[in-house]
């Protein structure tokens, strides 16, 4: 299988990470990050978390500092609308990503899935899909107890220990889910096996994504 780089060491990525949760990010991409800075690529980032309560928002802003330790440059935002309640909002949430898409200029974005069972998630997809229209989007999965795992047609192979890191630093940073059963290590290192499996990553770990459009040059 031919492999197309995101971008190479020395070389600049500007990133865009949607995350309708504290969490959602370093969940569902939290593995690319740190190989893309392991590897050395120039990294800036803009990390948009759009619900949390105080107690979250905390956690999530370390938790970021630590995945995007390295990174040439990071922006963190915590938003706060309403969790479970975003197709009410939907109108204050896509105003919000309008004054966003007039700030951040990214190479690629990383969002919620469109098929998520979760209805924040979906609205995110789908207001991220409708303002970012000229963008290159990579929708990443969240596991979760509604079972809503699905094929996947794009992958990023794992490097070497970068699936221990995620997972040490998840378990590390959000005391206030460890009491959920999904949230959980052998959940986080099992799906990214599955994944890392139909890509034969050499590491045998990968993140899997959706991507619905791209061009070829």
């Amino acid at each position: 299988m031919k492999m197309l780089p995101l971008a190479s060491a020395g070389h600049r990525l500007r990133v865009l990470c949607l995350g309708a949760h504290a969490d959602d990010i370093e969940i569902g991409v939290g593995g690319t990050i740190l190989g893309l800075i392991a590897a050395g690529v120039e990294l800036e980032v803009f990390w948009c978390v759009m619900s949390a309560t105080p107690e979250r928002a905390a956690e999530t802003r370390l938790a970021a500092a630590a995945f995007l330790e390295g990174a040439a440059s990071a922006t963190v935002e915590v938003c706060g609308f309403e969790d479970s309640y975003f197709p009410s909002q939907s109108r204050e949430i896509k105003s919000f990503m309008l004054s966003l898409r007039d700030r951040v200029e990214p190479d690629v974005i990383f969002t919620h899935s469109r098929h998520d069972a979760h209805q924040d998630h979906r609205e995110l997809n789908k207001l991220t899909m409708n303002i970012f229209r000229d963008h290159f989007v990579l929708e990443y999965e969240i596991p979760k107890w509604d079972g809503d795992i699905t094929q996947r047609n794009a992958y990023v192979p794992l490097q070497p220990g970068v699936i221990d890191r995620k997972i040490d630093l998840l378990m590390a940073h959000f005391a206030t889910q460890r009491s959920k059963d999904w949230f959980d290590a052998d959940v986080f290192r099992g799906l990214a096996r599955m994944r890392g499996m139909e890509c034969r990553s050499p590491s045998l770990f990968a993140e899997a994504f959706t991507v619905r459009k791209m061009a070829l040059v």
